[in-house]
């Protein structure tokens, strides 16, 4: 047998545990992980595993090769350190040594998180994202833009905005490529630079629709996050973040996606194009 073929033959058999396999990227690296040949084994509360209840991980974990570990909350919360600390070295005691953390590009507050990681024992992998393109298509600021207008504090930054897909594919490759890059921080971005402005102008012009992009103070968006409901805890997390987030330290490239993928990252305007078609910002 070749090296290819027995590199081929150990990836089919792999198996990975992915948690979060029902939101953005969960559901993408799943996807991406089973047209590479692995076994999927999806982690979601619906399936029983809890984040919150460590008594659920070890029959997750039990006998898998490798995990993707993306933490509901924000990465850079407290709890999440806690949580992927505790169980990375779970995981490490029951033989899953393979582990690739999402963590979040430029936020100071993952640091504690991606170091609980490291420290565990496992053979890591940070994956480092920017702002998910999908971000504008999925979740809370979909409402908004679908009825005219996003509200968001990020004045006119720029941003290299990646699409989720690279995300999933990127972490496929690593989990894949042996020991390639084990201990490596990666750095996913877009190909290019884009204001909120100039993506949400993006989007209106592929809508045939006004979409307005309104920025407001960070705290103001605390206020109003609060007034949805968001936990104060959370809110003062977030605001934290955007504070720092946004002062332009994301404005440029890198170039992890090709050296990881062999090929560009995809582009906003396709990513909108597409869900312009799907219908993702019809009110």
């Amino acid at each position: 047998m070749t090296e290819n073929a027995a590199e081929k033959a150990s990836t089919q058999r792999m198996t990975v545990v992915v948690t979060g396999a029902s939101g953005r990227t969960g559901s993408r690296v799943a996807q991406a992980a089973r047209d590479a040949g692995l076994t999927v084994r999806a982690a979601s509360r619906a399936l029983g595993f809890d984040w919150e209840d460590p008594t659920t991980w070890a029959e997750t974990l039990r006998d898998a090769d490798a995990a993707y570990l993306m933490y509901p909350s924000d990465v850079g919360s407290p709890a999440a350190a806690e949580g992927i600390g505790a169980l990375a070295r779970e995981a490490v005691g029951l033989g899953v040594r393979r582990l690739v953390l999402l963590s979040a590009r430029g936020e100071d507050q993952a640091l504690p998180t991606e170091e609980a990681l490291k420290s565990s024992g496992a053979h890591w992998t940070v994956v480092r994202a920017t702002w998910f393109a999908q971000n504008f298509s999925e979740g809370p600021l979909v409402e908004g833009m679908a009825h005219g207008e996003l509200v968001f504090p990020a004045g006119e930054v720029r941003e290299p905005f990646v699409d989720v897909r690279d995300i999933a594919d990127v972490v496929t490759a690593v989990l894949t490529s042996g020991d390639r890059y084990v201990g490596r921080t990666l750095e996913l971005t877009g190909p290019r630079l884009l204001t909120w402005r100039e993506a949400v102008a993006e989007i209106s012009a592929a809508t045939g629709t006004t979409i307005t992009y309104t920025p407001v103070p960070t705290r103001s968006y605390g206020d109003a996050l609060a007034g949805f409901g968001v936990p104060p805890e959370e809110v003062e997390l977030l605001v934290e973040v955007f504070e720092t987030l946004m002062d332009g330290r994301n404005s440029h490239l890198t170039d992890d996606v090709r050296e990881v993928l062999g090929r560009p990252p995809r582009d906003f305007t396709g990513f909108v194009r597409e869900a312009a078609a799907a219908g993702a910002w019809k009110a």
